[in-house]
């Protein structure tokens, strides 16, 4: 007699209550595994650390000798603080100079590297680039050098033109100005967002527009700026966000001098914070900061409706 084999069955992975995991779960629980370092870090030292700082308002704290609850005692405090006043004023003077500029040099350079005309454009395109990923401290230092009134590039150069160069960032009156110049030197992200922006526009767009008889500056109004607009919002935003939160110059040229100022929001609560161990009252600073950045944002997000084309988007 002859036996045949059998082929058993192969088992198959359970639920510790009984239930087979089907593929679909499988691949869901693998995902989750995999992005889990990511969300313990955003829960640990983001979403937590921000819980924390709100709970810190209400305290006055060094976070070594004990907690002291005081109310809304450093929110008051806050709204009559000079310094604090002060500092805001200078963050929002750097805003309004620096985004604006930012933004259109950015766009400027990027409309020059996307023509045909301009040879060695891989080249160019890199240089503009690399000053965004420089540390900001060196970019600092450099730059310190660059606006010393005394032995400085900009001063030897405009005193061979005959002109007196002004004290840049140990002036009050050139400090901002001056901050205002190092960010435009590092306008290279925005730039390479604007080249990959154009380069998506449809060539047939400018084509069809050319045989209407638009000339270079129509094309640029009705064709380009329409079509670039997401990618110029989100410069717009995310640039406004940076500079609300400009620290590394003010802390590594002038330390908030000279005559504070330079003293911006993120500098003067550096000083609370970690300087004099007032970390309650930092807190207070920071969120003041967060709703100050947030009121800006949701500003430019109602605004973008008027003004911003998305292609496909059929607006009534």
């Amino acid at each position: 007699m002859t036996t045949e084999s059998v082929a058993l069955p192969q088992p198959q992975q359970r639920r510790p209550g009984g239930r087979k995991l089907s593929r679909r779960a499988r691949r869901e629980l693998a995902a989750y595994l995999f992005i889990s370092p990511w969300i313990v870090g955003f829960l640990v030292f983001t979403a937590g650390a921000m819980l924390f700082s709100l709970g810190l308002t209400v305290f006055e704290t060094d976070l070594l000798t004990g907690f002291k609850y005081v109310g809304l005692r450093n929110i008051v405090r806050l709204s009559k603080d000079p310094l604090f006043l002060k500092s805001l004023g200078v963050t929002f003077r750097f805003v309004a100079m620096a985004v604006p500029l930012e933004v259109i040099v950015a766009l400027a350079i990027a409309l020059l590297l996307n023509s045909d005309k301009v040879l060695f454009t891989g080249v160019w395109r890199t240089l503009y680039f690399l000053p965004s990923i420089v540390s900001g401290i060196a970019v600092s230092l450099l730059w310190l050098w660059i606006f010393n009134p005394d032995f400085g590039l900009f001063n030897y150069l405009l005193g061979l033109a005959g002109i007196t160069g002004p004290r840049w960032v140990y002036s009050e009156q050139w400090a901002i100005p001056s901050f205002v110049i190092m960010s435009v030197w590092g306008a290279g992200g925005n730039m390479l967002l604007y080249l990959a922006g154009l380069q998506g526009i449809p060539t047939a767009l400018y084509e069809a527009a050319s045989i209407d008889g638009a000339n270079s500056w129509t094309r640029f109004r009705h064709v380009t700026i329409p079509m670039l607009s997401p990618t110029i919002f989100f410069n717009l935003v995310m640039t406004l966000i940076g500079a609300f939160q400009v620290f590394t110059q003010a802390y590594a040229m002038t330390s908030g001098g000279p005559n504070n100022a330079t003293l911006t929001v993120v500098l003067y609560l550096y000083r609370k914070a970690f300087q004099q161990l007032y970390f309650g009252y930092a807190s207070v600073i920071a969120w003041a900061l967060f709703v100050i950045i947030m009121i800006f944002t949701l500003l430019m997000l109602r605004s973008s409706e008027l003004w911003v084309y998305y292609e496909g988007e059929v607006r009534k």
